[in-house]
C-alpha cells in the first residue's frame, strides 16, 4: 500500500468521515476554501490511480467511495512508521514522545489502563 501525500489524506478523511461522496461533497467536508475543486478532483483521481477509492457513475458525475478502511491504512502506516523512525520499537516511540514532553504522565497511565483492559478481555 501507497503512502499517501498531505493532500492524498486530507481528502481520505473526508471521504471516510462522509463514507464516500462526489467531490463537492468532499470539499465541504475538508472545509477549506483555499483549495480549488479542480486541485481536489485531481487529488481524488489520484486515490482511485492508488486503489484508494472507486469512482462509481451517476448521471454525469462520479461518487467516491473509499476502498481501504480507515483502520487498515493507520495500521498499516503505524507499523511502517514505527519501523522506519523506531526500529520497529513503540517502546522507543512512547520513551520518544514522553521526552519531548508530548506525552503527560497522566496520558501514560491512561495507555497503561487500556493495556490492561485489553488483556483481560
Amino acid at each position: 500500500m501507497e503512502k499517501l501525500t498531505i493532500q492524498e489524506e486530507e481528502a481520505m478523511l473526508a471521504i471516510w468521515r462522509l463514507d464516500g461522496g462526489f467531490v463537492r461533497d468532499i470539499l465541504d467536508q475538508i472545509g477549506d476554501e483555499s483549495i480549488p475543486y479542480t486541485t481536489l478532483a485531481s487529488t481524488v483521481r489520484n486515490l482511485e490511480r492508488k486503489e484508494f477509492v472507486r469512482a462509481v457513475k451517476y448521471a454525469n458525475a462520479k461518487r467516491y467511495e473509499p476502498i481501504v478502511q480507515e483502520e487498515e491504512y493507520k495500521s498499516r502506516f503505524m507499523s511502517s512508521f514505527v519501523g522506519d523512525y523506531f526500529k520497529n520499537s513503540y517502546k522507543e516511540m512512547v520513551s520518544f514522545f514522553v521526552q519531548q514532553d508530548k506525552l503527560t504522565e497522566a496520558e501514560l497511565r491512561e495507555i497503561v489502563e487500556l493495556i490492561e483492559k485489553d488483556k483481560d478481555r
